[in-house]
């Protein structure tokens, strides 16, 4: 695991964060729903995307880098990205994956927020 650093993986990361308050640039999965309503109850979607926005962009929070190795995932993503903001004095385990193909259009990149639980 390490900070990431790569300009064009960070940019896309960054693009897909500053979308947050639009539909389908961060999107929560089946899991990470369940996380978000099991742990932080008091967190819509839409608010836990701007805290994120608010942790690596406005904060500049780490965000890292780890590559994938678990089944059936690593087939499929060769790494995942993990966030760590404080939530209500909690420190939290954000795991994301980020989807882009062109590098240069800062609409395109999807993050996709996979799970969440105190860190």
């Amino acid at each position: 695991m390490g900070k990431l650093t790569d300009p064009e993986i960070l940019a896309c990361y960054r693009n897909a964060l500053a979308n947050w308050s639009y539909y389908g640039y961060i999107v929560f999965e089946p899991q990470a729903v369940e996380g978000l309503r099991k742990h932080f109850r008091g967190y819509k979607e839409k608010e836990f995307k701007e805290l994120l926005f608010n942790y690596a962009i406005r904060d500049g929070g780490d965000i890292d880098q780890v590559v994938e190795s678990r089944e059936p995932w690593r087939e499929q993503w060769s790494h995942h990205y993990d966030l760590r903001p404080i939530v209500d004095s909690v420190k939290v385990y954000v795991e994301t994956r980020l989807r882009y193909s062109k590098p240069d259009d800062p609409d395109d990149p999807i993050i996709y927020v996979v799970n969440i639980h105190p860190a």
